[in-house]
């Protein structure tokens, strides 16, 4: 494991005209009052692997039944689809995405919902059991590129072609607003452990692709529980998008192999996201293949089975040689089949 201490920690890199994340759970809670489909998470408490690990705590949000969608990225695009419909009618709306796993169920459940459209690009590394998951809920599925950047390319490219919405979990210099409201959807996970946890947890470790969950988190934590919690974000060695930008002290990509981490293979961080994490985020790390896939196969018999996505955050916490008084918070982000 790879470790960066972040030198901007309270201050931020610089990055003019790129908003920070969202903290108002207020507005999305709001409208999930009215989604039949919501109902919180649970916050579990892994008291024997903290006892395996001897430290004070483990609590994990655990996100892999949310809205029956089985990720935290039910409340992101859905939301942003949501909003749209409370201003208009979308049902002659087409929103299109690149998606390397469930911000493209959330565009089509989303799009579902409101009697929209959905179309999802996919990249060829993406296992064809997802793209027939997103045909099963109504989205049209095009194969584009040999990975998630040349898929979100193509779709850039149909949304100008065709007119039709794009809606990214990214943002980028000139597209902030779609993606700043998405990570809002976000927040909602933010405040349901913050009324959920007993105390304030002294570490929190945070898995990141783009980087919107953990820049939502983040910032919500901050807000809520101030300098306290040491605040990990955790990459695939080799995507690490936000962990070069730190070191280099601005926005660059992180090209190399394929990772197993799927989820999180994205070579190139959401502005919005590096804004945030840049300022509250205390550290950066980034797991090898092999430490993330043979920590993780630890976890099953915790009950916390998940993807090596999804449980990243966890399998760095359990490589740290942490304090043994140490109250840890993680995100069990998908189920193992996400």
């Amino acid at each position: 494991m790879h470790h960066v201490t972040n030198q901007y920690f309270k201050m931020g890199i610089q990055m003019a005209g790129v908003p920070f994340p969202s903290t108002n759970s207020a507005r999305p809670i709001g409208m999930l009052k009215n989604c039949p489909a919501h109902s919180q998470t649970p916050l579990l408490y892994a008291d024997k692997l903290a006892a395996d690990l001897n430290i004070a705590s483990i609590q994990i949000k655990d996100e892999r039944n949310r809205m029956k969608l089985g990720s935290f990225k039910a409340l992101g695009a859905a939301y942003v689809i949501a909003s749209d419909a409370a201003e208009r009618d979308v049902s002659n709306v087409t929103y299109v995405t690149a998606s390397a796993g469930n911000h493209g169920m959330s565009v089509a459940a989303g799009a579902a919902a409101f009697g929209a459209t959905a179309v999802v690009y996919l990249s060829s590394t993406v296992p064809e059991d997802f793209a027939e998951r997103l045909s099963v809920i109504g989205a049209t599925v095009v194969r584009s590129g040999d990975n998630y950047e040349a898929s979100m390319q193509a779709a850039q490219n149909a949304a100008v072609h065709n007119g039709w919405v794009l809606l990214s979990d990214s943002s980028w210099d000139g597209y902030f607003d779609l993606p700043w409201r998405l990570m809002e959807g976000y927040t909602v996970m933010a405040a349901e452990i913050v009324e959920q946890i007993d105390h304030v947890p002294t570490h929190i470790f945070l898995q990141a692709g783009v980087g919107g969950l953990a820049g939502a988190m983040a910032a919500c934590f901050r807000a809520s529980w101030g300098d306290l919690p040491h605040i990990t974000v955790v990459e695939p060695a080799f995507a690490p998008a936000l962990l070069n930008s730190i070191v280099e002290g601005k926005f660059v990509s992180a090209p190399g192999p394929v990772s197993d981490m799927g989820r999180l293979d994205c070579k190139e961080a959401s502005l919005i996201a590096l804004a945030g994490l840049s300022r509250d985020a205390n550290q950066f790390v980034t797991l090898t293949e092999s430490e993330c896939l043979e920590t993780i196969a630890k976890l099953p018999k915790h009950d916390l089975a998940t993807s090596s996505s999804g449980g990243a955050g966890l399998a760095a916490m359990m490589l740290s040689n942490l304090p043994t008084d140490s109250s840890v918070l993680c995100i069990l982000s998908e189920g193992p089949d996400a």
